[in-house]
């Protein structure tokens, strides 16, 4: 069993992290079964956060009785001291503790500090003078934002998109927390589903001792996988190399990562799917996408009144108007069959 150090918070963990987000799609019966799998096949630290509907309160259904055996963290969008707060009291409630180990700002357009007018930061310091959270930290999509954080000295651990698709500037970021003493989490271990190779994934996370993949599971064969990484974990060989070049090469470029940033949407386009929709298709079972639903989701794509909204909203910049209708063109041809996706 391979465990991860997050830095000076001195948590040690097993080298597989469990993503809760994609709990709050499964029933509550359904997701304590699998988050009670995970428990009991050997992970130990969970990931949530109050934007993600009931997944806190899944996890505290699901794992109240082994608080002390793991370790959660969640997270705070709050833009000011009062929702602070009030979304702290939610959390402890939802998951059924009475403390949090790390809670973490949820992707703030900038850097938190003390006496930057918010308030965010102080009262993040008077709950953990409460001993109602142990450590801080931040979740961010954005490189400059993320560097700051780990440069202020401020924060305990950062939370970053990271697999094997990264570039150079963020595997430095990884180098920094690691110089820094600062934990390393690395959400969207898997680009938002685009990666579909776990084995390759897990083998590319293990070059890094001071990274924790937090692994986004909402079904037991998904689980399965990562478990069985637990006693086995995968290197990194000549054969994964060779996945892994290839993705790189199919994935190059401008693409949606589906962090959802940019939604909502006011044409009611989901945003998120429909701007990787090409890529989905090429990489899961296309049959998914192009059912009834799937093209009634995409033909919204039509009712685009190009606002920039969610241009102005990319942490990644991308133009997402303009891979909207890309995606869309590319979709109706395979529909129509003059494109194939094999």
């Amino acid at each position: 069993m391979v465990k991860v150090r997050l830095g000076k918070t001195e948590i040690c963990v097993n080298k597989n992290g469990f993503g809760a987000l994609p709990v709050q799609r499964v029933s509550l019966e359904g997701a304590a079964k699998i988050l009670r799998r995970a428990y009991d096949g050997g992970i130990d630290f969970f990931d949530t956060a109050r934007f993600y509907t009931d997944s806190e309160e899944k996890i505290g259904y699901a794992l109240s009785d082994v608080r002390d055996n793991i370790k959660i963290a969640t997270k705070t969008a709050a833009q000011n001291a009062a929702d602070f707060w009030k979304d702290l009291e939610t959390s402890l409630r939802n998951l059924k503790t009475d403390h949090i180990d790390i809670y973490q700002f949820h992707n703030p357009s900038f850097c938190l500090k003390p006496d930057d007018g918010m308030g965010l930061y102080e009262a993040m310091e008077e709950a953990k003078k409460q001993g109602k959270i142990l450590h801080i930290g931040i979740t961010n999509h954005r490189l400059a934002v993320a560097k700051e954080a780990i440069e202020s000295g401020l924060y305990e651990t950062l939370q970053f998109p990271f697999c094997y698709l990264a570039t150079e500037k963020d595997i430095e970021l990884v180098k920094l927390c690691s110089e820094r003493d600062m934990g390393f989490i690395a959400m969207k271990a898997l680009s938002g589903g685009l990666i579909t190779n776990s084995k390759a994934a897990s083998a590319f996370m293990s070059q890094y001792e001071n990274v924790l993949p937090i692994w986004g599971v909402q079904r037991e064969s998904e689980l399965d996988e990562f478990l069985s990484y637990i006693d086995n974990p995968p290197e990194m060989t000549e054969e994964i190399k060779a996945v892994i070049e290839k993705d790189k090469t199919e994935l190059g470029g401008e693409f949606c990562r589906g962090c959802g940033y940019c939604m909502p949407c006011p044409m009611g386009i989901e945003i998120n799917n429909c701007a990787r929709m090409s890529l989905l298709l090429r990489r899961s079972p296309s049959e998914a996408q192009l059912n009834a639903e799937g093209q009634a989701k995409m033909k919204k794509i039509e009712n685009c009144i190009n606002c920039g909204h969610c241009k102005s909203m990319c942490p990644y910049g991308l133009d997402t108007p303009n891979l909207l209708k890309k995606n869309y063109e590319d979709y109706k041809a395979v529909l129509a069959g003059k494109v194939s996706v094999k």
